[in-house]
């Protein structure tokens, strides 16, 4: 992914693919100007979201888009799983808690380092999570 205007779809089935999302992540904050904190805390967030999307959506994909909104530059990633869903999305971003083995911190962290966050999911309907950040 070389120029801004392009959007890109991803596999998120394999420890790879999140590699993947990560350096595919990378090259379009680079190409939207982003400063290397800014690149750093998107890459972050990627990598929560898509090792979220494969443990415990049981895989997906990512769409990595560049968007522009009232002469902002910024950067928009939507991962989306048909996983068992979410039931309690509240207490799923409260740091600390974690429906595996982890620190508790994947979705309240991704949420802190982007500037808009989404998240749509509900029990047997997958899980949907928009991230976007803006330059500067």
């Amino acid at each position: 992914m070389t120029t801004r205007e392009e959007r890109k779809v991803l596999p998120v089935s394999s420890g790879e693919d999140v590699v993947r999302v990560r350096q595919a992540t990378r090259e379009l904050a680079v190409a939207a100007g982003f400063s290397l904190v800014d690149t750093t805390k998107m890459i972050t967030a990627a990598s929560e979201i898509a090792r979220n999307t494969l443990e415990h959506g049981g895989g997906g994909e990512v769409a990595l888009e560049f968007v522009r909104r009232e002469g902002r530059d910024g950067v928009r990633l939507t991962f989306e799983d048909q996983g068992p869903g979410i039931s309690d999305v509240t207490t799923a971003l409260r740091d600390g808690f974690t429906s595996a083995n982890g620190l508790g911190l994947g979705l309240g962290g991704a949420k802190r380092l982007v500037n808009e966050f989404d998240i749509r999911s509900a029990p047997g309907q997958g899980t949907r999570v928009v991230l976007t950040r803006w330059k500067g």
